[in-house]
């Protein structure tokens, strides 16, 4: 007679074992109609799964977090039965959930066509329509292999011959269609139907170029169909804030492939702003007690086996280079560098905590495949820095970090964060009592600055538990930007110490902690997040003087010459176009504010002012406009009233 215990504590009993779906019903009908899986004991089950012991159970519903994965995990299925019934020649690999929705690798013997996708995604809600039962088998390793073997999944065969003999295989059936999966899954094809098929891309088997090449497609699925709707509407959105578009369209930047894909080419006005980023960024951080630091782009190969990352980063280091028989290393990460300025002197515990900072340039090995713009480069300078630190000064130095990752990230127009405490994983180095002191530092800082939290319990890295804190986008996108991680173990590869009050040599605590990422990724951000319209201390001009014809030009010229000597990023138009055409072009460049001057301006020494939003400001003076757009570059607002 198991007993069922449920998240509210109270408890089912029922007299012969029963599956989830039947404990779903005794609890509510509405409760039935919207679960897909169940935990039991922690573990994520099908409905169909027999309760024969007492067990803590909750069923999981499609709106849940739990529910969303398996619905995506089931639309990959339904995605691989559909390709397969229609193209029987295709053979399935995998089909993982990924963000907002799953993709399915297929080696098919040519590209999946628009039209392919078409009558796929038709066939899809055919498939949803038949309603067929979702069923999960057990075999045998070898029958396992042999059921593939018959059936020509040459891939799925592969898969099984690297899992130990004598371990138990799951497969579930749908209609006609096996496939090899963990699980768990939906009950039943009717549960699924909010669920869009949107493009194909190459991918090589296991991420290997040395695999053959397969076909891989991407879908996205939801709960409802509302949240398919929403989701779609912001995908459109997001293109119309594509910073690869925005950033050719305003020449900020650009990707050479005569130098080379990954490598980022900034243009004159996306250097303006890049320069406007990294003054802030390096004031805040004298501000707040950092040194600055510059470290060389290369060093011995040797350095990088002490640092550990040959052994468990190589596949993203390039290759070494000799030079008079030595090998060097292009950066992956300037972490050691910091180490050994701190190894150059003995310190005391006075001298700690150290703060140090640095604008770096890193280097790393991408698949050419997995570039995308500023996003993902295989050259990025990273906004690093590292704290030096006692245990008791932990605390305190995180809960600082914290204050200036809000003070930075809230200048650039962000206040809305996702943040994840990581804890300690089953394989780490250093004792329970730092790690415990350590996590509980973490905790104690997030408390005090007033941020929720989620815990990812045993998420932290292998050397230490770790805050990171994703940003919220102005069409609600989220994106991994600031880590504070805690290190006990590069301290003790390189032998750090400093002098206890005691007299004793001791380890120092060290800090990683990056508020933008990098750079180049917080840039492509940045332009997706206000559509290229920079606020007015950002934009790379920030006011551009339009003469309406050329007898302007000369008076046109002293406005933009006042302007400039008050700091503001000013530009005179001079090319012999009408006044109209002018300002829609400037209006495209997204300049903030296009100060427009004829007869009637000149006589008086003012300007008509308005905004990139055609919004008439009125007439002002130069002073006027100059005192407003330097007030605004100097305190980074985007409006304030403008006074004559």
């Amino acid at each position: 007679m198991p007993d069922i215990q449920l998240p509210d504590g109270s408890h089912r009993q029922f007299a012969e074992p029963v599956t989830g779906l039947t404990l779903a019903r005794t609890i509510g009908s509405g409760l039935a109609r919207a679960a897909v899986a169940m935990r039991v004991n922690g573990i994520l089950k099908d409905l169909s799964a027999v309760l024969d012991q007492d067990a803590e159970v909750a069923i999981v519903t499609r709106d849940s977090a739990d529910g969303l994965e398996v619905i995506r995990h089931s639309t990959a299925h339904l995605l691989a039965q559909a390709v397969q019934s229609l193209y029987p020649e295709a053979q399935v690999t995998i089909g993982p959930v990924i963000d907002n929705g799953f993709y399915y690798d297929f080696a098919f013997p040519r590209g999946f066509t628009p039209e392919d996708l078409e009558a796929i995604e038709g066939r899809m809600r055919a498939l949803v329509k038949e309603n067929l039962p979702v069923q999960r088998e057990m075999l045998s390793r070898e029958d396992a292999m042999a059921l593939f073997e018959k059936m020509g999944e040459d891939y799925k065969v592969e898969i099984i011959r690297a899992i130990p003999q004598g371990e138990p295989l799951s497969l579930y059936r749908q209609g006609d269609f096996v496939d090899l999966c963990r699980g768990p899954h939906v009950p039943s094809t009717g549960v699924l139907g909010a669920f869009k098929l949107q493009r194909v891309a190459g991918a090589y088997w296991r991420g290997d170029s040395r695999n053959p090449m397969l076909q891989r497609i991407y879908g996205t699925a939801w709960a409802q169909q509302k949240d398919l709707d929403a989701y779609l509407q912001q995908l459109e959105e997001a293109e119309k804030r594509d910073h690869r578009r925005i950033g050719t369209e305003l020449e900020l930047f650009s990707i050479q492939e005569d130098a080379g894909g990954g490598l980022v080419f900034w243009h004159p006005m996306g250097s303006r702003v890049r320069r406007v980023i990294e003054d802030f960024w390096r004031g805040a951080h004298v501000e707040a007690g950092y040194d600055l630091l510059y470290t060389p782009h290369i060093a011995h190969e040797q350095l990088w086996y002490t640092s550990g990352h040959k052994d468990f980063y190589s596949e993203s280091m390039f290759d070494p280079m000799q030079d008079e028989g030595q090998a060097y290393q292009l950066k992956p990460m300037n972490c050691p560098f910091h180490i050994l300025i701190y190894k150059d002197k003995l310190h005391s515990y006075r001298d700690l905590p150290i703060r140090w900072a640095e604008l770096g340039t890193v280097y790393r090995h991408e698949m050419s495949g997995a570039l995308h713009g500023l996003m993902r480069v295989r050259g990025f300078t990273q906004d690093d820095a590292h704290v030096f630190c006692r245990p008791d000064q932990i605390e305190a130095e995180i809960g600082a970090v914290l204050v200036l990752v809000r003070k930075i990230l809230g200048t650039f127009g962000f206040d809305q964060y996702e943040i994840n405490l990581s804890t300690r994983p089953g394989h780490s180095v250093g004792s329970d009592e730092i790690w415990d002191a350590a996590t509980q530092a973490l905790r104690n800082a997030l408390e005090r600055a007033g941020l929720e939290y989620q815990v990812d319990a045993g998420g932290g890295a292998f050397y230490g538990p770790k805050i990171d804190l994703k940003i919220q986008d102005a069409i609600g996108r989220k994106w991994q930007c600031s880590t504070v991680q805690l290190d006990f173990n590069l301290p003790e590869r390189f032998a750090m110490e400093y002098v206890a009050e005691d007299g004793a040599r001791k380890v120092p605590i060290m800090v990683h902690r990056a508020i933008f990422g990098s750079i180049e990724r917080f840039f492509g951000v940045l332009i997706e997040h206000y559509e290229g319209k920079f606020p007015v201390w950002l934009a790379p001009v920030q006011a551009v003087v339009l003469p309406i014809s050329e007898h302007y030009s000369e008076y046109a010229e002293s406005v933009s010459e006042v302007l400039v000597k008050r700091g503001i990023r000013a530009e005179t138009d001079l090319r012999n176009e009408k006044i109209g055409y002018k300002i829609r072009a400037h209006t495209l460049r997204r300049v903030p504010y296009l100060l427009v001057v004829g007869e009637r301006e000149k006589e008086a020494g003012t300007v008509a002012v308005r905004d990139r939003n055609g919004q008439d400001l009125g007439i002002l003076t130069i002073d006027a406009v100059g005192a407003t757009l330097q007030k605004m570059d100097q305190t980074r607002v985007n409006t304030l009233e403008w006074q004559g």
